[in-house]
């Protein structure tokens, strides 16, 4: 007679995993890291904190006084009719800036697109102004909508005088609304070229095959844009809104270079510069510069959460 036992089932634990050590390599690579950690952390977020304490101070002059007031730096600015204009300047500046270098940049890259010939040469010439500092932009574009020099109409006021458009001379600054817009137009120029650069390498990730796919279902170039194209170019757009949008958000020497510190064309990186260095405010200068550091994140970190997330799920 045959005794059948039940077969059990012994596993073996594995072994526990072995300890990988830190390599001397590895030491040597976070000693070549260490400078650059320790210079962000000191001037980067030392001075963050550091402005954040002065932003809540009754600090006003040379000598240091960090009588704490908690919001009273906040709350002046709320009811502070310049800030006011500085902020609407800042809105309309960003809305100019922005959607022109979107639509501009987007042109360009769908006309390099279409295998234009010399297209590396066309491609550095849109990319060339962004080598460019905004100060030199700002000298050349000043000299552009400069309405005289002395007797004489120069820049686009020659221009438009030779077209017989005389009622866009001496136009540009007259009004406080399009004073901020037509200063926008030179970074417009400026940016516009790596705008198209995304939208390019956007548009050259498209399968050629997709787009025939659309084009044997009857679909227009139209269409074939608005239906297949640009929903795929949505993460292009949305990297370009956010630099471009942070970009405009602390804009200054542009503005500076153009059309120097006028409170009606004014933004608030401006008016931090002249209530801090100016008029010696440090606490409601250091609030503004708060102001400002807050709109950047507001801006940055969902589009930085949104990334890392999608690129964990891919």
């Amino acid at each position: 007679m045959t005794t059948v036992t039940p077969d059990t089932d012994v596993r073996a634990d594995p072994p526990p995993p072995k300890r990988k050590r830190f390599k001397m390599e590895n030491w040597w690579g976070v000693l070549w890291v260490l400078p650059s950690i320790l210079a962000v952390m000191v001037f980067v977020y030392g001075f963050i904190i550091w402005t954040a304490r002065v932003s809540v101070s009754a600090w006003k002059g040379l000598t240091p006084d960090y009588t704490y007031v908690g919001a009273q730096n906040f709350v002046n600015l709320a009811s502070d009719k310049r800030f006011h204009i500085d902020v609407t300047n800042t809105i309309i500046f960003t809305l100019v800036f922005v959607l022109g270098c979107l639509l501009i940049g987007l042109g360009l890259a769908i006309l390099l697109d279409k295998g234009i010939r010399a297209e590396g040469f066309y491609r550095s010439l849109f990319l060339f102004p962004m080598a460019i500092s905004f100060i030199v932009t700002g000298v050349v574009w000043r000299w552009l909508m400069n309405p005289a020099q002395g007797d004489r109409l120069s820049g686009l006021n020659l221009l438009f005088h030779n077209l017989h458009l005389d009622f866009l001379v001496n136009s540009w600054y007259a009004t406080p609304t399009w004073g901020i817009a037509a200063v926008a137009i030179g970074a417009v120029w400026q940016m516009s070229g790596y705008t198209m650069a995304l939208y390019l390498a956007g548009l050259r990730a498209v399968p050629e095959a997709l787009r025939e796919a659309a084009r044997v279902d009857g679909a227009t170039e139209f269409q074939l844009y608005r239906r297949v194209i640009m929903p795929l170019l949505w993460p292009v757009t949305l990297a370009a809104v956010i630099i471009l949008g942070h970009s405009s958000l602390k804009v200054f020497d542009l503005i500076i270079a153009m059309v120097g510190k006028q409170i009606a064309l004014d933004v608030p990186s401006i008016y931090m510069w002249t209530t801090t260095f100016d008029g010696f405010f440090f606490g409601r200068g250091a609030a503004i510069g708060m102001v400002l550091l807050v709109s950047v994140a507001v801006l940055v970190i969902p589009y930085l959460w949104y990334s890392l997330r999608q690129e964990s799920e891919g």
